[in-house]
C-alpha cells in the first residue's frame, strides 16, 4: 500500500467525497486560497471552485450556523474548525442546533455535516490553543465524535463522517498531519462506532486515540523487550463507543491502563473507566489505571508543557503497575 502522511489521508477523503457527492462543500477560515492552514485543503479549490470550497471570515459560530442551515436543505457541509478551541465560540450552534435539530423535528430535518479540525496539544502553543476538548462533545446526546491517530484510518473514518445523516465532531491530533503510515488504494471506508485493535497482547490491554495511539505503540515495543506483551485497543470512534471490543480486550488480559491526552478529571477516559467497572468487573485483578494530562491550563513553556502531557514514561509505569498489582 502507498505509505502517506496523515494530512495527504484527509485531503484525499475530501476530495473524493466531493467528486462522488455534488452536495458537499468545505467552509471554514483559510480553506480556500491558503489551502488551510495545515494544508488539509490543498488543491480543493483549484479543483471544485470557490462554490464549494469557501473561505469565511473569522465568525465560528457564523459559518457553523450556516453549515447547520445547509444540512438542514439537504447539503452536506463540512466545517473546518482552524483549531478545535476555536470551536467553544460556536457551542451555541453546535451544542443547541446541531445536535439537537432532528430530535426535536421529529426526524424531519437531517443534519448531515461534518466540523473537522486539529485539537490537542502541538508546540508550545500554550493555554488556549492545546486543549482536548472531546469530552464535552461526547456529553451531548445526538454528536457523534472520531479521533482517528493513524493516516489509513484518517482518511476511512472522514469518508465515512461524511456520508452519515448525523453530526460528526472529526477532531485531528494537532502533530498527527505530518506522520506517515500505509493507506490503501481504491475506495474503502471505515465504520463508525467500531473499534480498532492496534496491536495484540495478553497481558496487559491499553485502550488509547487519537496520537495516544503512537505513544502506546512506543511504550508497548518497550515493554516487549521484557516480555511483557501489551494489547492496543483504538476506539477510533469515542461515540458510539464500541465497548463489545474493549470489553473482550479487557476479559483476556484482566488489566487495562487507558491514556488519553485530555485533562484526567472528567475526562473520557473516565467514561470507559465506568464501563468496564460496570460490565467486566469480576474479570479484571487490578485497578485501572489512567494516564491523563495533568489538571492545569497548560503550560507555554516546553519542559513544563512535556511535564504536562501523557509521556512513555508513565504509560510504562501504569502498565507495570496494573500488571505487579498486589
Amino acid at each position: 500500500m502507498p505509505v502517506i502522511t496523515y494530512r495527504e489521508a484527509l485531503n484525499q477523503a475530501l476530495r473524493e467525497e466531493m467528486r462522488r457527492d455534488e452536495r458537499v462543500f468545505l467552509m471554514g477560515e483559510e480553506v480556500g486560497l491558503y489551502q488551510g492552514a495545515y494544508k488539509v485543503s490543498q488543491g480543493l479549490l483549484e479543483e471544485f471552485g470557490e462554490k464549494r470550497v469557501i473561505d469565511t471570515p473569522i465568525t465560528e459560530e457564523a459559518f457553523t450556523g450556516v453549515g447547520v442551515g445547509a444540512a438542514m436543505v439537504g447539503l452536506r457541509p463540512v466545517i473546518e474548525m482552524m483549531t478545535f478551541n476555536f470551536s467553544i465560540v460556536a457551542m451555541d450552534q453546535i451544542v443547541n442546533s446541531a445536535a439537537k435539530i432532528r430530535y426535536m423535528s421529529g426526524g424531519q430535518f437531517k443534519i448531515p455535516m461534518v466540523i473537522r479540525g486539529p485539537g490537542g496539544a502541538a508546540h508550545s502553543l500554550a493555554a488556549q490553543h492545546s486543549q482536548s476538548l472531546e469530552a464535552w462533545f461526547c456529553y451531548v446526546p445526538g454528536l457523534k465524535v472520531v479521533m482517528p491517530g493513524v493516516p489509513k484510518d484518517a482518511k476511512g473514518l472522514l469518508k465515512s463522517a461524511i456520508r452519515d445523516d448525523n453530526p460528526v465532531i472529526f477532531i485531528e491530533g494537532e502533530l498527527l498531519y505530518g506522520t506517515k503510515g500505509e493507506v490503501p488504494e481504491g475506495e474503502y471506508t471505515i465504520p463508525l462506532g467500531k473499534a480498532d485493535i492496534k496491536r495484540k497482547g495478553s497481558d496487559v490491554t491499553i485502550i488509547a486515540y487519537s496520537k495516544m495511539v503512537l505513544l502506546a505503540m512506543e511504550a508497548a515495543e518497550e515493554l516487549a523487550k521484557e516480555g511483557i506483551e501489551v494489547e492496543i485497543v483504538d476506539p477510533l470512534t469515542l461515540k458510539p463507543l464500541d465497548e463489545t471490543t474493549i470489553l473482550n480486550s479487557v476479559r483476556k488480559t484482566n488489566r487495562v491502563v487507558i491514556v488519553e491526552e485530555g485533562w484526567e478529571f472528567g475526562g473520557f477516559g473516565a467514561q470507559i473507566a465506568e464501563i468496564i467497572y460496570r460490565k467486566a468487573f469480576d474479570y479484571i485483578d487490578a485497578p485501572i489505571e489512567r494516564v491523563a494530562a495533568r489538571n492545569v491550563p497548560m503550560p507555554y513553556a516546553k519542559n513544563l508543557e512535556m511535564a504536562t502531557i501523557p509521556n512513555k514514561a508513565r504509560v510504562i509505569e501504569a502498565v507495570k503497575k496494573v500488571l505487579y498489582f498486589d
